[in-house]
């Protein structure tokens, strides 16, 4: 990405942590970003001055064009009074807070412009995924702006209907924890069939990784992957009838993703 605009990052965890690295790998220059991050985190020299403890210390000649929310959906009202000072027509917000409504978010920024996002953690290796909603007011460029950072960290896709920003934190935003807990129970009963516990890691975390590079190269549907890979009467064939058998593994993911669904609602307030 070229010509970016001035940010200000509000929190940098995990996930804030991860677009500032793809940002800066897209020849982000320290000038045109500010952290605000209460807690000490290792940074580039060029950046080590570019850190504040909160917003409110930010210099009065720094105006953001882009004020990205990376904190916990919890610490949220906590955070917002203190960005009010930066709404305005020149300036976006872009939340990746899981269920925080474009509505929650207005009522503490007042009249602002804001971008609802729900991101994933591969964006640590630049292999995330994120569905962003523009809300009321946020023009063309503006929405240009935060697609061009969220794409710095993998795929974007957009909607019109925020609704849908619940289900997809249950399957994209929360997904890689199902991925990894695959991988573990993968591993764990390769153990309990006699594998020593190393190898059955490395087993499942190359099955599993090399799997899903897989699907993301080919054209092919999952539906059409797993077919291929399973042969009539075969040993994939054998364990499939009891990952697939009806109460098992459709059934399961059925339960957690509309647990999951619950959740991100509960956390719009």
């Amino acid at each position: 990405m070229s010509g970016f605009p001035a940010i200000l990052l509000v929190g940098c965890g995990k996930m804030g942590r991860a677009m500032l690295d793809g940002w800066l790998e897209q020849g982000l220059a320290a000038e045109k970003i500010l952290i605000a991050e209460p807690y000490a985190i290792d940074l580039p020299p060029a950046l080590a001055q570019r850190r504040v403890e909160d917003a409110g210390k930010a210099p009065e000649n720094f105006k953001p064009e882009i004020v990205v929310l990376a904190v916990k959906p919890q610490s949220m009202a906590a955070v917002l009074p203190g960005l009010k000072k930066f709404a305005g027509a020149g300036t976006v917000f872009l939340s990746i807070a899981a269920g925080k409504t474009l509505a929650a978010l207005g009522s503490g920024l007042g009249e602002a412009r804001i971008v609802r996002t729900m991101p994933n953690t591969p964006a640590a290796v630049r292999q995330g995924i994120t569905v962003a909603v523009a809300g009321k007011g946020v023009d063309a460029g503006q929405r240009d702006a935060c697609d061009g950072l969220l794409r710095a960290v993998g795929e974007v896709m957009w909607v019109q209907d925020e609704g849908l920003l619940d289900a997809v934190t249950a399957v994209s935003g929360s997904g890689p924890a199902y991925v990894f807990l695959l991988a573990e129970a993968m591993a764990e009963a390769g153990v309990k069939a006699g594998l020593p516990r190393d190898l059955a890691e490395q087993l499942a975390r190359a099955t599993v990784s090399g799997s899903g590079e897989l699907l993301r190269r080919s054209s092919d549907s999952a539906a059409q992957l797993r077919q291929n890979v399973t042969s009539p009467g075969g040993t994939t064939a054998q364990a499939l009838k009891v990952l697939m058998a009806p109460g098992a593994m459709q059934k399961i993911f059925d339960e957690a993703i509309a647990a999951a669904t619950r959740r991100s609602r509960e956390l719009a307030g």
